[in-house]
């Protein structure tokens, strides 16, 4: 039985102005319906929570609270249990409405920092790390989305493997490497290559792939007569083999695949899994992630269809932008676990671990 957003005769309006007036009570029973299926992913039942209520209610008095939250769309009965779950909605509300995060605590912020902020590694090295990090801590799996076009180019080499063949190896300043196999025209000389090489080097050092692109663009433009056609066509080779194409300029690093896996209750549970291993391996709507993660300051939290690139799943995302030294947004990071995630403790952690991931790009 799919769980139901929100009831169809009820107006948003409507909910909205309900779920600002529910009584301490109504919240209470809530939150421990909540926090229920955080803790065990099970439906709790109105005699189980009248005893654990603070205070004193009978199963019957609590069963018409949860009929009204039932009927709010908070909540919803799986199948023909007694107990209740809450609904995509209710988490939502939860989360924004009643959930308390607190700092990191400091022991946690070193171990992050000892984990990641190691000195003498590329930024890809710092960027995988922090994921399985991540993963790690959450018991999820950590999730790292980066943009090449922004990384700032140093140094670009040619290295012919075959007659017709080339290896094009792009080193930018933070660290990272791209390695990409080109073809060469017939009878390109060796000459050609070193003459490509010295010409991108000369241009492209400390700008990004996009302002490489249009300086390129403007002195291949003026130099034509200077180029040799065959050195040209090598010049403009390793420019698309390091952005990879339009459709390619973003990366996704995952760590702790099985993490997802814990916790099955169901068969439905391994297809959703199976979806989202699936989704994981297309890196389908990865523009759209980070778009929305650009769009916000700090932490987005993304719960099941709320998520466009996991929705299939029914899985929680949480992530937080990070930035270069310009202050500008690069890429996101963040954990992709099952609905019930512990929100209020991966919130700070995800945090504090984009922050870091910014200061190391920075310096």
């Amino acid at each position: 039985m799919s769980q139901p957003v929100l009831p169809s005769d009820l107006p948003l309006a409507t909910t909205a102005t309900s779920l600002v007036q529910l009584n301490e009570r109504s919240r209470e029973i809530f939150r421990h319906i909540v926090e229920s299926y955080l803790a065990t992913g099970e439906p709790v039942g109105s005699r189980n929570l009248s005893r654990l209520l603070p205070m004193t209610l009978s199963p019957a008095s609590v069963r018409n609270v949860m009929q009204d939250l039932e009927q709010l769309g908070l909540i919803y009965a799986p199948h023909t249990s007694a107990g209740r779950l809450p609904t995509e909605f209710g988490l939502r509300f939860f989360v924004d409405a009643l959930m308390q995060v607190g700092d990191l605590p400091e022991t946690e912020r070193r171990s992050i920092e000892a984990q990641v902020a190691a000195t003498g590694r590329s930024f890809e090295t710092v960027l995988t790390e922090a994921s399985t990090m991540l993963s790690g801590l959450t018991r999820a799996a950590g999730v790292v989305l980066s943009t090449k076009a922004n990384a700032r180019l140093k140094h670009i080499e040619f290295v012919r493997l075959e007659p017709s063949r080339a290896l094009v190896v792009l080193v930018a300043e933070d660290g990272q490497v791209e390695n990409r196999l080109v073809d060469l025209p017939i009878g390109l000389p060796g000459s050609a290559l070193v003459e490509a090489s010295n010409f991108l080097n000369h241009h492209i050092a400390g700008r990004t792939l996009v302002e490489a692109k249009a300086a390129l663009e403007t002195t291949l433009a003026a130099s034509r007569a200077e180029l040799d056609q065959l050195t040209r066509r090598i010049v403009e080779a390793g420019l698309a083999s390091w952005s990879g194409g339009d459709g390619d300029e973003r990366r996704l690093i995952v760590r702790g695949h099985a993490h997802l896996l814990e916790d099955l209750k169901a068969l439905e549970d391994l297809e959703r899994v199976r979806q989202l291993f699936d989704e994981l391996e297309t890196q389908r709507g990865l523009v759209d992630l980070l778009g929305r993660a650009e769009s916000a300051d700090g932490v987005r939290i993304f719960i099941g269809s709320e998520n466009k690139l996991f929705s299939l799943s029914g899985s929680s995302t949480i992530i937080a932008p990070y930035q270069d030294a310009a202050g500008r947004i690069v890429g996101v990071i963040g954990v992709i676990g099952p609905t019930r995630l512990n929100y209020a403790r991966i919130v700070p952690m995800v945090d504090y671990t984009a922050r870091l991931v910014g200061r190391l790009l920075g310096g």
